[in-house]
């Protein structure tokens, strides 16, 4: 299996415009964050989750040729609002896009994309085959994935657990979130590696803080942790030296290009 984080940014990206962005290294390339969004390769099988607004120039800059399947963790304009994009995808195969979301998801995008649902509206459009995401999604190829409702303000958000059969790896993904409830903990228990909502280091009313992030990695026993969605309030550079780095040493943070490969 392997994870590519294809941005790692807050809602309004990092840094923020028309901010001064304090105590942010701007020199260092790893605190520049693309809206928040993962491409999972599963048993061969490409699974892209959310597109940002960025997501085309995500996708050239990371060279991802291929999307078989296209998963929504929530109908926010950070993740939804680059689906758009997933055109040329929907040309290759010649067939519409398989998309898996929440009832509210599949809501927004009939009203963001009504062109897409159904035949494909001209040559070169998207095409869009919207379902409800199950309980367990079996993929082509063999892989797995698991979802699980996380609170997160008005719309709830899809944590997803990819299961690979083939090397009997674990992959969760559990961003946007407030908390992570009883059934979360338990599907992500003893992961190879979780990619976990830790906006900034101070109370949001809608998503995990980065202390939060830090004691539920703890709390669903994970190998490595990455932290996501992060503000400029939170500085790649600084992050080693920090007091949560030290009483968390299997957690650090994500960076946009960053790769994981589970084998």
């Amino acid at each position: 299996m392997e994870i590519i984080v294809m941005g790692c940014g807050t809602s309004q990206g990092v840094p923020l415009v028309a901010h001064d962005n304090p105590g942010l290294d701007l020199s260092n390339s790893k605190n520049w964050r693309t809206r928040t969004s993962v491409h999972v390769i599963i048993e061969g099988h490409h699974v892209q989750v959310d597109a940002a607004p960025e997501f085309r120039l995500q996708c050239l800059v990371n060279r991802i040729n291929d999307v078989d399947s296209f998963i929504l963790t929530h109908g926010h304009a950070d993740h939804v609002l680059g689906m758009d994009d997933l055109r040329q995808f929907c040309t290759n195969s010649g067939k519409a896009m398989p998309v898996y979301t929440t009832a509210q998801g599949k809501h927004r995008i009939e009203a963001i994309y009504p062109y897409a649902i159904g035949a494909m509206a001209s040559p070169g459009y998207i095409e869009l085959d919207v379902s409800l995401f199950p309980k367990e999604l079996k993929l082509p190829g063999g892989g797995i994935v698991t979802s699980t409702v996380l609170p997160h303000g008005s719309e709830s958000t899809l944590g997803l657990i990819f299961y690979e059969p083939s090397t009997g790896k674990k992959f969760v993904y559990y961003t946007d979130c407030k908390t992570l409830t009883r059934e979360a903990i338990a599907l992500a228990q003893d992961c190879d590696v979780a990619i976990l909502d830790g906006l900034r280091p101070n109370f949001h009313p809608t998503h995990m803080t980065i202390g939060k992030a830090c004691e539920m990695s703890v709390e669903i026993n994970a190998k490595q942790a990455y932290i996501t969605h992060m503000t400029y309030q939170i500085d790649y550079g600084k992050w080693p030296e920090s007091e949560l780095a030290a009483a968390y040493p299997k957690v650090g943070l994500c960076y946009d290009g960053q790769r994981i490969v589970l084998k």
